[in-house]
């Protein structure tokens, strides 16, 4: 799932974290609310504005974002 265009950062909005575009909707939020355990039809039920489509996003958006964290060996 592409999820450029459909998550977008505006330092206007949300103090510039990642939001589904057109929402107030955060990434961080998405993530976490499923980590909890809520099913994405109860998601998208609490969140009229979001569809499955952002929901994907968001997980395709933490996923680019993880992977570019860089790992560093201590001893």
């Amino acid at each position: 799932m592409p999820w450029r265009g459909r998550i977008v950062r505006d330092p206007d909005v949300m103090m510039g974290k990642p939001v589904v575009a057109g929402t107030r909707v955060t990434v961080e939020l998405i993530l976490r609310k499923l980590g909890n355990g809520i099913a994405t039809e109860q998601l998208l039920h609490s969140y009229p504005k979001l569809t499955a489509e952002d929901v994907l996003a968001a997980l395709a958006y933490a996923s680019d974002a993880l992977s570019l964290d860089e790992v560093v060996a201590t001893a």
